[in-house]
C-alpha cells in the first residue's frame, strides 16, 4: 500500500489522528503543519486556514493552484519525493487532504505540537 492509499484509508477510516499524523509526518521536511499553514497564511489564504482550525465552521476548500503558489516548486518537489508521487499531483493531493487532516489534528481549534 502506497502513501496515498494509507493516507486515504486513515482519513476515511476515522482512525484517531491516523491520517493527520501520517500527513504531518510527511510534511516534516517543509515545516510540518505549522510551516505549511504559515506559508498559506502569508499567501493570503488565512481564511481557509482559520476554517480548518475552527471548531464551529465548515472547512473551506483550497485549490491546487493556491497551494502551488503558496508553497513553491522546491517544497512541492520535496513533497513529491516523500509522497512517492509525480510532482504534478502533489498540490492536488494536498488540496484534497490537508483541510480534513488539519481539522482532525486540531480538535480544540489549536494544532497540538508534537514532540517526536
Amino acid at each position: 500500500m502506497g502513501f496515498l492509499d494509507s493516507l486515504q484509508s486513515a482519513l476515511q477510516g476515522g482512525q484517531q489522528g491516523g491520517g493527520s499524523n501520517l500527513l504531518a509526518d510527511a510534511l516534516t521536511s517543509v515545516g510540518g503543519y505549522q510551516g505549511v499553514l504559515a506559508m498559506l497564511q502569508k499567501s493570503g489564504l488565512g481564511d481557509r486556514v482559520e476554517s480548518w482550525l475552527s471548531t464551529n465552521a465548515a472547512n473551506l476548500p483550497i485549490a491546487p493552484d493556491e497551494i502551488k503558489a503558496a508553497l513553491g516548486d522546491q517544497r512541492l518537489q520535496q513533497l513529491a519525493s516523500q509522497f512517492g508521487i509525480p510532482l504534478d499531483q502533489v498540490a492536488g493531493v494536498l488540496a484534497q487532504h490537508l483541510p480534513a487532516a488539519v481539522d482532525k489534528a486540531s480538535p480544540d481549534g489549536v494544532l497540538a505540537t508534537r514532540n517526536s
